[in-house]
């Protein structure tokens, strides 16, 4: 190289270029998008279990490639509303949807295959966010998930099938479970960042804040030990979150308080468990983790309580960023 060659690489190196954005992922509830969130992160920001709608609201995860940030939302499925608090869940995954940069719909391929109930409904919503996306007039990008489990013709013919409705403009596929193929996804949505400043320090990997974050450890470990005993109609709220003295007058630790809600008294026993067994084991997993996540001591109180209209309270929305009025 040149000496002249040597100086400019040296510039460009001092004054290296950079991209950030936000990347959009939508699809219909449990199609994988909180597991491809914590995948292109690289680390656990979204709470996973076998719930479906399980994400109530937009989660922003961090992740890096080469000079650029995405930060990505991981939005709620979009599914046919009932409740408020469904339509109030949709109409956030389309705000978000709106105003990214680049919008990744996943499908769950395996789904677009089977006969069950829970099949149809899924290709139902499918259908929907399709109607949806030819509305707003803009391209997306179409990845299919779980394709472990679909077979490489079927995969090509679910591909075809829905990049022929004309609202994709590229097709990935990927497994989020096991990592295949989301490297590939990950370096084309880096590509299509604008150029930006980072919005986030290199190592921070999510947007949440600490009240909001114990309280989804808390319901995920809720709906990890009771996923089939309870109905989706239950929450958890941080009514106390208490930065605990450094030693020698303390050990440097936060206390946290918290109350699930559930809608019905018959579903109070139930998240207690005998002898308050039930309640216990969710405590102490949601304790392991948030000790881990905080990297302090955690002393975690879980309080149970009834409140049938918790979901039709416009307080609750407002810490979520969900619209109480949709």
């Amino acid at each position: 190289m040149h000496a002249a060659e040597a100086r400019r690489a040296r510039a460009r190196k001092g004054r290296r270029m950079s991209r950030a954005g936000f990347c959009a992922i939508i699809g219909a509830p449990n199609a994988g998008k909180s597991t491809l969130t914590n995948r292109l992160v690289g680390a656990k920001v979204s709470i996973v279990t076998q719930k479906v709608q399980t994400t109530r609201f937009p989660v922003r995860g961090v992740a890096i490639a080469g000079d650029a940030q995405i930060v990505l939302v991981d939005t709620p499925g979009i599914f046919q509303p009932r409740r408020r608090l469904d339509r109030a869940m949709v109409r956030a995954a389309w705000g978000g949807a709106e105003d990214a940069d680049a919008v990744v719909h996943l499908v769950d391929a395996a789904a677009q295959l089977g006969d069950k109930p829970a099949d149809r409904k899924a290709q139902a919503d499918v259908d929907s966010i399709v109607e949806g996306l030819k509305k707003s007039g803009r391209k997306v990008i179409l990845a299919l998930n779980k394709i472990d489990a679909v077979k490489r013709e079927a995969l090509l013919d679910i591909s075809k099938t829905l990049f022929d409705t004309g609202v994709y403009d590229e097709v990935f596929m990927v497994s989020a479970t096991s990592g295949s193929g989301v490297e590939d996804l990950k370096a084309r949505l880096a590509a299509l960042m604008p150029d930006n400043p980072w919005f986030y320090p290199e190592d921070q990997t999510a947007d949440l804040p600490a009240r909001l974050l114990a309280a989804e450890i808390t319901r995920e470990k809720l709906y990890l030990r009771l996923h089939e005993e309870l109905p989706y109609s239950a929450t958890v709220e941080t009514t106390k979150f208490e930065e605990r003295p450094a030693p020698p007058d303390g050990d440097g630790g936060v206390r946290i308080e918290q109350t699930i809600f559930v809608e019905r008294e018959g579903q109070r026993p139930i998240v207690l468990g005998k002898g308050g067994q039930t309640l216990k084991w969710i405590g102490q997993k949601a304790r392991e983790e948030l000790t881990a996540i905080l990297d302090r001591p955690v002393h975690l109180f879980l309080h149970v309580a009834v409140d049938e209209r918790w979901a039709d309270k416009r307080e609750f929305y407002g810490p979520l960023g969900l619209d109480y009025d949709v």
